[in-house]
């Protein structure tokens, strides 16, 4: 018989009177800021990727779009199916800041990718492989409260892969994120716990995300959720630089080695990385 592995995750919420302070801030040169997630459903033969590129100039400054000369995804394993098929997936500008492309999900699944961006002369790679998830096996809304008494309970199993070590980031909808990795829980059922506050009333839709994602993005999300309260998606430009994997090579030899980068500091925001994604949806009663 598996083993059923339950924990409880819980969000505050405080709020109070409070005296306007006005504080100096440092001021940062504009950052390249990039939201690359390429949440993937393998069941499908073609997928459509999103990613978007933003400037920030401060630490609560306004967020603009960013033009990019090019942005392109590459895939050096992938073996093109047609003449007109290739390694490479030029991305198209849909609007300001948004860039979208698609192609054969298995192009994603494959290999390692390189995610390739152009920007006012400076040039930026990252690299990650496609990492596997697991599917939700049961969403349901359970009858918990915490402190206050009026949160909304909903309880989120699934079963974890026995045959590798599992990283996962958890979308509980509205901007909330968890991790969870399967040391103790390796190839068993994993259920747990959400408690929203009393702002989720009935009839609210909620959708549940599960992506599998590697140690490295994993430790990323966990600095910004720990730095966030939990509150603040991957992207969204943290109050101190989290450093993710998208790195300035403009004057890199070797890409394969960065041992030889001038400025350490001149690097973009956000992270490039293809998860499977397991979603469901539950409305609360």
């Amino acid at each position: 018989m598996k083993k059923v592995f339950s924990l409880v995750f819980v969000i505050l919420f405080f709020t109070g009177c409070e005296d306007v302070i006005e504080v100096d801030v440092p001021q940062t040169p504009p950052r390249l800021a990039i939201d690359a997630l390429i949440r993937l459903d393998a069941s499908k033969a073609i997928t459509t990727v999103e990613i978007k590129a933003n400037l920030t100039s401060s630490f609560f400054g306004d967020i603009t779009p960013a033009e990019l000369t090019n942005i392109s995804i590459i895939n050096p394993d992938y073996v093109p199916t047609s003449p007109l098929d290739s390694q490479a997936l030029p991305l198209n500008e849909l609007i300001p800041g948004v860039y979208q492309a698609s192609k054969s999900t298995i192009f994603f699944t494959e290999g390692e990718l390189q995610l390739a961006i152009q920007h006012d002369g400076q040039r930026y790679l990252a690299l990650t492989r496609f990492v596997p998830s697991s599917p939700i096996i049961s969403l349901e809304q359970g009858d918990g409260t915490l402190f206050a008494g009026n949160e909304t309970e909903v309880e989120v199993a699934f079963t974890d892969n026995p045959d590798r070590e599992d990283f996962y980031l958890v979308d509980l909808d509205f901007g909330d994120y968890l991790v969870t990795e399967d040391e103790f829980y390796n190839g068993q059922t994993f259920r747990f716990s959400y408690f929203y506050d009393e702002g989720v009333e009935p009839g609210r839709e909620i959708n549940i995300s599960l992506l599998g994602v590697d140690e490295p993005f994993y430790n990323y999300m966990n600095q910004l959720i720990v730095q966030s309260g939990g509150d603040q998606g991957p992207f969204q430009t943290p109050s101190a630089t989290v450093r993710g994997n998208i790195i300035n090579i403009t004057n890199i030899d070797n890409v394969n080695s960065f041992d030889n980068v001038e400025d350490s500091d001149n690097f973009a925001l956000g992270y490039f990385a293809v998860c499977q994604t397991f979603t469901d949806t539950i409305i609360i009663e």
